[in-house]
């Protein structure tokens, strides 16, 4: 915060009559706040005020891209590529933060983001909001760690009583529409208005990989390809993977067949060291590249023998062994992620070769159907299950261990955002797959734990109670961001108002914030299904706390506090 000294224009008597007339912290607030006043802010104080400083403004970068109608922004990395999105991930991982004490506050974002993979603004937001209301308590005279263990009080007071403000749970066995009502509200702040169709393709997607043990579902298997026109109506899910291009030979389809996967180049090998070859005659040039000729035709016959008909290749496809996969009518698929190879040998179950050569039966795959289809004007590849309804579906085909979601959309920009939206929506499945507990959303909950954190620290004695009120008085950033940008500074400040009036009554605990309005811009969460994982909440209130120092180690039990 710049503190500009301006020129003495009053006397030293009124200067003196004016420190006799106001109590040391009014003196001391009125000098930092007003331009008449004049503090000299040295060592940790100065320094700790700048850190704030520069926090908030982080914070208030992504403040306004908070919840359904939160704006998207326009940014362009290092790189020059554009970004458009409201994801505080995105944003927080493009922007370069230089100053030390924000990037903290980036760490803890996307330590948030890798854990649970959604409620990256909140951790921002509300981490924002704690450093701005112990600016105040610093410039009163409150020492940093009394308002650290007023804070670490008021973060203990709110997770437990977080536990009993659970409404409902995920039910079980899993269905695709309780999974579909349980990602609306995470898809919602991203993608306002396509939530019901995203949702739905999540779930059916989550639903089609999700193993016997569902505390192991794992967030990889669930890929997205995104291909370029139509509209999102048009996009499905395909149960198996999707590459965005063709076939390298002849050969577009295949059913029930075997399937090799190699990660070398299908070429002639290569020698490591130059030869020069003396030819004489005409005979001598034309046996030259017979004998190399004959053995990769070999290969590709023990290959054929097999009963191989498709194999994924990890790198090159040569010429000469084109001809050859051609005529014993084996198509090849040139696949050069190492990750998507991983990812397919998954799917077929195959064991990558690094030879060339026929595979054993163990190392050999199996797909059911291998095509190339036609995307809006894009050709793709398709290795997938049959479906029910299909014909030649048995009932005896393994589950498949890969879905992928096709988005169509109309640009780029467009389709990336879905594709945020979607990740986000698939980490929620695994939070609520870890924690199926559900507390009500649109702020809710959060207003509900300031309400009881103030009540815990009006019962509080010494200097910390004035910490653990202003940790009650942070959580409603949470509720008046959603209202300020659905409905504007001014009426979210009346619909913050309703909402404390609402919550003191009996039974008030689930009145959030009615972005759209349509009343008085509140309503009852639980009643309109909008609701948000536990686990999530817990660890965004966690991330955001400040950190109290180090802790002595647990194992060294000889330890003491002078160690």
């Amino acid at each position: 915060m710049s503190l500009k000294v301006p020129k003495a224009t009053t006397s030293s008597f009124s200067r003196t009559a004016t420190r006799q007339a106001n109590p040391p912290c009014i003196r001391s607030l009125q000098r930092f706040t007003d331009q008449k006043f004049v503090q000299h802010l040295q060592g940790l104080e100065d320094a700790v005020l700048r850190n704030i400083q520069a926090i908030s403004e982080l914070s208030d970068l992504v403040r306004t891209s908070f919840g359904p109608n939160g704006r998207n922004k326009l940014l362009i990395n290092h790189l020059g590529r554009l970004f458009v999105t409201s994801d505080a991930a995105t944003i927080i991982r493009e922007i370069e933060v230089v100053h030390p004490a924000a990037k903290l506050l980036v760490m803890a974002s996307q330590a948030q983001e890798s854990e649970m993979g959604d409620a990256t603004n909140t951790v921002i937001i509300f981490g924002g909001e704690l450093l701005k209301k112990a600016e105040h308590l610093l410039i009163m005279g409150l020492h940093p760690s009394e308002i650290i263990k007023g804070y670490e009080l008021a973060c203990t007071k709110a997770l437990a009583e977080l536990e009993s403000l659970s409404t409902s749970s995920l039910p079980s066995p899993f269905t695709q529409s309780s999974l579909a009502e349980a990602l609306k509200p995470a898809i919602a702040s991203k993608q306002y208005g396509f939530e019901d169709t995203l949702s739905a393709l999540v779930a059916e997607a989550a639903l089609a990989v999700m193993p016997k043990n569902p505390k192991n579902f794992n967030v990889d298997n669930v890929r997205v390809v995104k291909i370029m026109g139509g509209s999102l109506g048009g996009s499905r899910v395909v149960q198996g993977m999707v590459f965005g291009r063709e076939p390298e030979g002849t050969i577009k389809k295949a059913t029930k067949v075997k399937v090799a996967v190699f990660t070398s180049a299908l070429d002639v090998a290569q020698t490591e060291t130059k030869g020069t070859v003396l030819i004489k005659n005409a005979d001598e040039m034309l046996n030259f590249t017979r004998g190399e000729e004959q053995h990769l035709e070999k290969i590709f016959k023990e290959i054929a023998d097999s009963g191989v008909k498709v194999i994924i290749a990890g790198s090159s496809v040569g010429d000469l062994a084109l001809h050859y996969l051609n005529r014993y009518n084996i198509a090849v698929l040139k696949v050069l992620s190492k990750f998507d190879l991983r990812r397919v040998c998954r799917v077929v179950n195959a064991t990558p070769l690094a030879r060339i050569g026929a595979p054993t039966p163990e190392e050999a795959g199996y797909v059911d159907v291998f095509e190339t289809v036609e995307i809006g004007g894009d050709r793709v590849t398709v290795l997938r299950q049959l479906s029910e309804g299909e014909e030649g579906y048995d009932g005896k085909a393994e589950k498949t261990k890969t879905a992928t979601i096709v988005l169509r959309g109309a640009t780029a920009n467009h389709l990336d955002d879905l594709e945020r939206a979607i990740d986000d929506g698939v980490n929620v499945i695994k939070a609520l797959l870890k924690d199926p507990r559900l507390v009500p959303g649109a702020g809710a909950t959060e207003l509900e734990l300031g309400k009881r954190v103030d009540a815990y620290g009006s019962g509080l004695k010494g200097l910390v109670q004035h910490a653990v009120k202003r940790y009650a008085t942070a959580l409603e950033v949470i509720p008046r961001t959603l209202a300020e940008n659905a409905l504007g500074g001014a009426e979210g400040n009346e619909v913050l108002s309703r909402l404390w009036a609402k919550h003191e009554q009996k039974g008030g605990e689930g009145w959030g914030v009615d972005v759209e309005a349509e009343e008085d811009g509140t309503l009852r969460a639980t009643d309109h299904k909008i609701l948000d994982s536990l686990a999530a909440n817990v660890d965004s209130i966690i991330m955001s706390k400040p950190a109290g120092g180090p802790k002595v180690p647990q194992q060294a039990g000889n330890w003491d506090e002078d160690d």
